[in-house]
């Protein structure tokens, strides 16, 4: 598709949605909020800050709740990655369109302007200036990202007519009839958002879209197979970052080159540990002699001691995990010790600070 829109030209503003507690991602979310984590070496949201700033963005208003303070803490006012950054507060949780509604009193377009809503916990590699300008170009109300996925019976679905419009919004069903899903990134028309209710709970995959489809307005879906990932679990999290790092996602905001791992500034790895995977070794971090690490995020001042192994996990800030312990599927918290003995795998998780004695948990029978 071609379009004569230029986001550039035209000074996209955008709002992001980051409220959200992240309780899937526990113990990891229980002192930082999910787009803040540690991804590739960077914030997860530097991803999609960096990514919009490339698409012509260039004005982002921060949609926040869950601990707030610290959005502005982390990227201040845009500036390093040449945006101007602004935050609004909600009081209390308003919902997908309730937030997007309270955010929009920051915005500075006007009501024929498009205005990109992304979602704070998605990876995607969608071209957003194609997706803006099927939505300037077709005079929609809304323009939804529709990702296509092989098993849509996990998701709600979307389908649309051969021009396009959406024609409803589907909930889990056996049998979809479609294979597209909303994908979380959508680009308004801003007298759409201001017709919302403001101060008001509402849900935009529940309420405003269907409600606009009822009344005729012309919703549409750009679909495609791009790379899509919503990093809310502790697995698509590790995932997430690991493709970072191997490049099947490529990002403006990568503190280094792709490859197997990456190590920050301060790591220390022996060089007869083995790491792969798209591993990140965070700032500080220690990886001992013989240690075997795969796809992994080791955060900041982390320890994996010497004969220890990790595998697609993530190992906190000051963790430590002993001699010839096993992770697999693990998420450790914060300050976290792992004693020797110990094989944690298929979802087990330690809160942080927690000390685990030597041989505490064990999932074989062998000692």
């Amino acid at each position: 598709m071609t379009s004569s829109y230029s986001p550039e030209s035209a000074h996209l503003e955008a709002i992001l949605l980051v409220g959200g507690q992240g309780t899937r991602l526990r113990p990891l979310t229980l002192s930082t909020p999910k787009p803040l984590l540690p991804t590739a070496g960077v914030p997860f949201l530097a991803h999609q800050l960096a990514r919009a700033r490339s698409f012509g963005v260039r004005r982002i208003v921060f949609a926040t709740s869950y601990r707030a303070s610290m959005f502005a803490e982390a990227f201040g006012d845009g500036s390093s990655f040449g945006l101007s950054l602004s935050y609004m507060t909600e009081q209390t949780p308003l919902g997908t369109g309730g937030a997007i509604r309270n955010a929009a009193e920051a915005l500075t377009c006007g009501p024929d302007a498009p205005v990109l809503v992304l979602n704070g916990d998605i990876l995607s590699g969608h071209d957003i200036a194609e997706q803006v300008g099927m939505h300037v170009s077709r005079g929609a109300a809304v323009t939804l990202h529709l990702t296509e996925v092989d098993d849509p019976s996990r998701f709600g679905c979307v389908p649309t007519d051969d021009q396009g419009r959406v024609t409803a919004f589907l909930e889990k069903t056996p049998n979809p009839v479609t294979n597209r899903i909303n994908a979380g990134c959508y680009v308004f028309q801003r007298s759409a958002i201001d017709r919302i209710p403001a101060g008001q709970v509402v849900s935009v995959e529940r309420e405003t879209f269907p409600g606009m489809i009822s009344a005729g307005e012309l919703v549409l879906g750009y679909a495609d197979r791009s790379y899509w990932l919503d990093v809310g679990t502790p697995a698509a999290f590790v995932q997430g970052s690991c493709d970072l790092v191997l490049g099947r996602l490529p990002s403006p905001a990568l503190p280094a080159p792709c490859g197997e791992f990456m190590a920050l500034p301060g790591a220390q790895v022996s060089p007869s540990a083995k790491i792969e995977g798209g591993t990140v070794v965070g700032p500080r971090a220690v990886v001992e002699s013989d240690a075997s690490v795969h796809g992994s995020v080791l955060d900041a001042d982390s320890v994996i001691e010497s004969g220890a192994v990790v595998v697609d996990s993530v190992v906190g800030a000051r963790a430590r995990v002993a001699s010839g312990a096993v992770l697999r599927n693990a998420v450790i918290g914060e300050g976290a010790v792992v004693g020797p003995g110990n094989e944690l795998l298929a979802g087990a998780r330690v809160w942080p600070d927690v000390r685990l004695p030597p041989g505490a948990v064990r999932f074989s029978s062998d000692v």
